[in-house]
C-alpha cells in the first residue's frame, strides 16, 4: 500500500524516528543473495524455528499472489472493478493465491444492519477464485481509519474523535494516519466496549458466511493497523506499545470471534505499518493454534518514488526484524503486501531479485501489491502484460509438498528451482503439486518419484512413501 518518505518524516515526533530506525544491528558487509538459499528443514520449523503453512492434508504450502482491489466503488456499485479476469490471468502466470480487500464500511453500512447484497459480490469472487484454483485471504481493510477521513474502513457511525481535528492531506495521504482525529478514532476502536463488540460481530458474519468456501484460505484481522501517540512517544516506541497493549488483545477478541463459528481457517495477524522500517513488532502472544504473522514489506524511500540502495542494507534489516516474532511464537508468516512504486529505475531488477530471495528464506508466501491493469503499483499492464521487472515476482515454486522440506530456492540467474523433500509416511498425501509461470519448463524427479503435467503451468510429483525425493525445474 502507498505511503510516502514525507508522511515518515514530517508526522513522527521531529527526527526522533531517524535516530531510531537505524538501531537494529546487521552483518558489517553485505551478500548477495544466495542462489539455493536455505529453505524450510522440516514442515513444522519453515526456515529452522518459523514453521510452514500447512493445508488441510498436512502438506507445506507456498502462497505466491497479488492482491485484489476495489477501492473506488461502493455502495450498490461495491466490488464492480473485480473481475473474474483477475484470477484467471494470475493464474495462468503461475500465482496461486489473492488477498481480497473487503470493507466494513460496504459490509455494514448501519448498525446491526449487514449487506446481503455485499455478501453476495464477495462470495462471487470467491467463487472465481475457486473456478481459477486461487486460495484467497479475506482481508478487512482500513486506509486512515475510514469514510470519515474520506478514505474506506471502518464505517463513519463506528469513528469516535471527540472532537478532535482533521486536516487532509491530498498530497500525503498516509500522513493523515497522525491527525490527532484519527489517531482517537482507533483508540475508541481499542478500547470502547461497544466498539468491540461490533468489530467482533462484523467477523463474525463473515467467518459464518464463508467458513465453507474452497477457496477461502484465511482471514487478515485489520489492514495495516494504527494508533495513538503519546506525549514525548516517537513512532517506534509508540507502535511498540500499541502492539503490545491494543492490538494483542483486540487479535484475541476477534480471534475468538471467527472461531465461534469458523474452527479451522486460519487467522492472519499484521503489525503496525513501522516494521516496514526494521523495527520488531510488540506485538503478544495470540493464543489460537492457526495463527499466521502477516507484516507488510514497504519501504519510505522506495514508497516515494526513490530507486533501491542496496548499500543501506534495507532488505537485510527488514528480515533480521521480521522474523523475531514468528521465531518466538511458532507461528507461520505471509508477507500480505509488498512492491514499490516506480519498479522501473535502474536497481529495481536486483530489488525484485533479492528481494523474492528474502521473501522465500523464512516466508510462506507473500501478496504483491497489487494485481491491475495500468500504471503506478499495477503488476500488469492493460493488455496483462508484465510490467518492468514484475516478471521476476512469475518463478517455479512448489505449492503444496507432500513430506518434509529439506530445502527449496529459485536462481533466477540459471532459472533452475530444486526442491528436496523427505515423502510423507503411508498415512500422509502423496501429491506434491509444483507452480510454472508461463514458458517451457522441464521437470525431473529423483528418489523414486513420478512427474505428472497434468495442465499448462501445473505439474505434480507422486513419490513413495518414505524417499528422499529430488525435483529439479529447468527452463528449456
Amino acid at each position: 500500500m502507498s505511503r510516502t518518505t514525507h508522511a515518515w518524516r514530517t508526522t513522527l515526533v521531529a527526527g526522533a524516528l531517524a535516530a531510531t530506525l537505524i538501531a537494529p544491528t546487521v552483518p558489517a558487509a553485505a551478500a548477495p543473495a544466495a542462489a539455493f538459499a536455505a529453505a524450510p528443514a522440516d514442515a513444522e520449523t519453515g526456515g529452522g524455528a518459523i514453521p510452514a503453512l500447512t493445508d488441510e492434508r498436512g502438506r507445506t504450502l507456498t502462497l505466491r499472489g497479488w492482491n485484489v482491489e476495489d477501492k473506488a466503488n461502493r455502495g450498490d456499485a461495491a466490488l464492480s472493478a473485480i473481475t473474474e479476469r483477475h484470477f484467471r490471468d494470475m493464474r495462468a502466470k503461475g500465482f496461486n493465491f489473492a488477498r481480497l480487500l473487503v470493507f466494513w464500511d460496504d459490509l455494514e453500512p448501519r448498525p446491526g444492519e449487514y449487506s446481503q447484497d455485499y455478501l453476495r459480490k464477495i462470495e462471487r469472487i470467491l467463487d472465481w477464485a475457486e473456478k481459477h484454483d486461487v486460495k484467497v485471504l479475506i482481508d478487512a481493510h482500513q486506509d486512515v481509519f475510514g469514510p470519515a477521513f474520506g478514505h474506506r474502513g471502518v464505517p463513519a457511525w463506528a469513528t469516535r474523535t471527540d472532537g478532535l481535528p482533521f486536516t487532509p492531506h491530498p498530497d500525503d495521504w498516509f500522513s493523515e494516519y497522525f491527525e490527532p482525529a484519527v489517531q482517537r478514532a482507533f483508540t475508541h476502536l481499542y478500547e470502547d466496549e461497544d466498539l468491540r463488540r461490533a468489530q467482533a460481530r462484523m467477523w463474525r458474519v463473515l467467518a459464518d458466511r464463508f467458513e465453507d468456501h474452497p477457496a477461502v484460505l484465511g482471514y487478515d484481522l485489520i489492514n495495516e493497523p494504527m494508533g495513538e501517540l503519546r506525549e514525548g512517544e516517537d513512532l517506534p516506541t509508540a507502535a511498540r506499545r500499541i502492539e503490545r497493549d491494543q492490538l494483542t488483545p483486540m487479535y484475541n477478541r476477534l480471534a475468538d470471534a471467527v472461531r465461534s463459528v469458523d474452527p479451522s481457517t486460519w487467522v492472519f495477524v499484521e503489525p503496525t505499518p513501522i516494521v516496514g522500517e526494521g523495527v520488531p513488532t510488540g506485538l503478544g502472544r495470540i493464543d489460537d493454534p492457526k495463527i499466521v504473522y502477516a507484516p507488510h514489506f514497504y519501504n519510505t524511500g522506495m514508497e516515494a518514488g526513490a530507486d533501491y540502495d542496496p548499500a543501506a542494507r534495507w532488505i537485510e534489516t527488514y528480515e533480521q526484524a521480521v522474523t523475531q516474532y514468528p521465531e518466538e511464537y511458532k507461528v507461520p508468516v505471509v508477507v500480505g503486501e509488498w512492491g514499490p512504486l516506480n519498479n522501473s529505475l535502474p536497481n529495481m531488477n536486483r530489488f525484485y531479485r533479492e528481494a523474492m530471495a528474502s521473501l522465500g528464506r523464512y516466508g510462506s508466501g507473500w501478496a504483491g501489491y497489487v494485481w491491475c491493469y495500468g500504471g503506478g503499483y499495477c503488476a500488469v499492464d492493460g493488455a496483462g502484460a508484465f510490467r518492468t521487472n514484475k516478471e521476476l515476482t512469475a518463478e517455479p515454486y512448489a505449492e503444496a509438498v507432500a513430506g518434509t522440506v529439506r530445502s527449496a530456492a529459485y536462481d533466477p540467474g540459471t532459472g533452475v528451482y530444486r526442491l528436496s523433500y523427505d515423502s510423507a509416511g503411508r498415512r500422509g498425501s502423496r501429491v506434491t503439486e509444483l507452480a510454472l509461470p508461463p514458458g517451457a519448463w522441464r521437470v525431473t524427479a529423483r528418489g523414486g518419484a513420478l512427474v505428472l503435467r497434468p495442465a499448462p503451468g501445473r505439474a505434480l510429483v507422486l513419490a513413495a512413501p518414505g524417499t528422499r525425493v529430488t525435483v529439479t525445474v529447468t527452463r528449456r
